[in-house]
């Protein structure tokens, strides 16, 4: 019996469960992405129609191939954002009242099951698949807006900066999934893809229950020690214990412009994102006659410069807020125009040097690499000005967000009916900057770090920003003083 204690103490000696958390929120991240994206890729091989001999991977068994029309097959992909927009605000919600533990992990686990069953689906009728990929958005888009209760309850307020950077995990799992997914069909078939997604994604959600609690008090195996440090560090950094309203406070949360400002941020930048990834290898073939997709690196380098810069960005601003330097405001201000305002600048030089091949690949991969720095800035904003609501937040503008690849997808398809030349393309160039610049201007004017007052019952946060953090030890020795006075 006391072997099976020292090992375990030299266990949380080793890995932390706040350490465990972050690993498992990065692994869900990049597997949810997996889930998401699976069918982007496989696709390409599951429509013969669509296919040209020479352009086609190579496949060991004689696999079925689908007759579906361009239309058919767009539908089957954008049937996806049919759930997801239902299940954002409902999934930030509700993981504020039952926990994230069960939204983030529940939603990863029925879209893993719906993931391996897409083959079966897809044999039996062209309307299965369509109504299963708007089941698996369902559950997927309930599993984002979960992450900040969660933060709320395990990351001290003046380190949440690092633990939101973790949901940049998903550039990660984009990036991966291209490589593999090609190796499967080259190896297995395309029907494998969904088959070995699902079941990373299977595996995941089991660990996922078995080591994750929604707060330290109700994790079985956490030390005293660890879960006396989070909470006091929790209790110190928001000012005291803020006892949770029992209602949403719908009507102040609608008429706070620091909402809103996070709102319309999320919805400029992730605008922008989905315009950059989706369009641009369509832009790269029609206008300039290189076909990006082929080129594995130059597809995956967007998405490995945003996770590098999320963490890079979020690791500066903790700091900042530690030391003092700088307020909460003023840092979420700083990063959030800097993740905005570079690629709208990026965007200028696009307008006018887009022929260029080899320039408009770095314009876009710096521009994402740069908007990596959400995570420091408006991203994490919800857990600063209202902690007991920061799912309900991030619901609300992650609903209006999920629009952006439906929205620039038609902007560009109109832009560019009748001909994709430069300069049809230039337009939509000048949205980008537009857009992005309009979201960091209205940011910076409306932006705020300061707690809500809404956000609890005592209503007595208001216009406070969190505090520097103390250690145990250093309560402990302030405590020691007090009793000796």
């Amino acid at each position: 019996m006391a072997s099976a204690r020292q090992t375990q103490k030299k266990w949380t000696d080793f890995l932390t469960c706040r350490q465990v958390l972050n690993i498992m929120v990065i692994l869900g991240f990049m597997f949810n992405y997996m889930l998401r994206v699976n069918l982007t890729i496989a696709i390409v091989d599951m429509v013969e129609s669509n296919r040209t001999k020479s352009n086609s991977t190579e496949s060991p068994i004689d696999e079925t191939k689908f007759d579906w029309n361009s239309d058919q097959k767009n539908a089957i992909l954008g049937s996806f954002f049919w759930g997801y927009v239902l299940t954002e605000l409902p999934g930030g919600r509700m993981a504020e009242i039952v926990g994230a533990r069960k939204i983030f992990g529940g939603g990863m686990l029925m879209a893993s099951i719906l993931t391996i069953l897409t083959p079966a689906a897809c044999y039996l009728n062209y309307y299965v698949i369509l109504i299963l990929r708007a089941v698996l958005g369902f559950f997927l888009g309930a599993t984002w807006p979960a992450i900040p209760p969660m933060a709320a309850n395990w990351i001290p307020p003046l380190e949440r900066s690092n633990f939101i950077a973790n949901m940049m995990a998903s550039s990660l799992g984009a990036a991966l999934t291209m490589p593999l997914s090609g190796y499967l069909i080259s190896t297995l078939g395309w029907a494998s893809v969904f088959y070995v997604t699902g079941v990373i994604g299977l595996v995941w959600s089991i660990l996922w229950f078995v080591f994750i609690y929604d707060s330290p008090a109700q994790h079985p195996r956490i030390t005293e020690e660890e879960r006396l440090e989070i909470e006091t560090k929790i209790a110190e950094g928001q000012g005291g214990k803020s006892a949770k309203p029992s209602s949403v406070p719908w009507k102040q949360i609608f008429t706070s412009l620091p909402v809103w400002a996070i709102i319309i941020t999320h919805g400029c930048s992730v605008f922008g994102y989905f315009t950059v990834v989706n369009q641009l290898p369509t832009y790269m073939k029609d206008v300039l006659n290189f076909n990006i997709k082929k080129n594995g690196l130059l597809s995956s380098l967007p998405y490995f410069g945003k996770y590098i810069m999320a963490v890079i960005a979020s690791y500066l601003a903790d700091r900042l807020r530690k030391s003092g330097k700088l307020s909460t405001t003023a840092t979420r201000k700083l990063f959030t125009t800097f993740a905005l305002l570079i690629p709208g600048l990026l965007m200028v030089i696009e307008t006018f040097y887009g022929m260029n091949a080899a320039l408009s690949v770095s314009v876009f991969t710096i521009s994402l690499f740069f908007n990596g720095a959400v995570t420091a800035g408006y991203l994490a904003n919800g857990l600063d000005i209202a902690p007991n609501f920061s799912g309900t937040i991030f619901g609300l503008a992650n609903t209006l967000s999920s629009s952006g690849g439906w929205i620039s997808t038609k902007i560009v398809a109109i832009l560019t009916h009748e001909e994709s030349t430069f300069e049809t393309w230039k337009y939509v160039f000048w949205i980008l900057v537009f857009t992005y610049i309009f979201g960091a201007a209205f940011y910076l004017f409306f932006g705020s770090g300061n707690m809500q007052k809404w956000n609890s019952v005592q209503g007595t946060q208001d216009g406070k920003e969190l505090q520097p953090l103390k250690s145990v030890a250093e309560v402990e020795k302030e405590k020691e003083i007090n009793d000796i006075a």
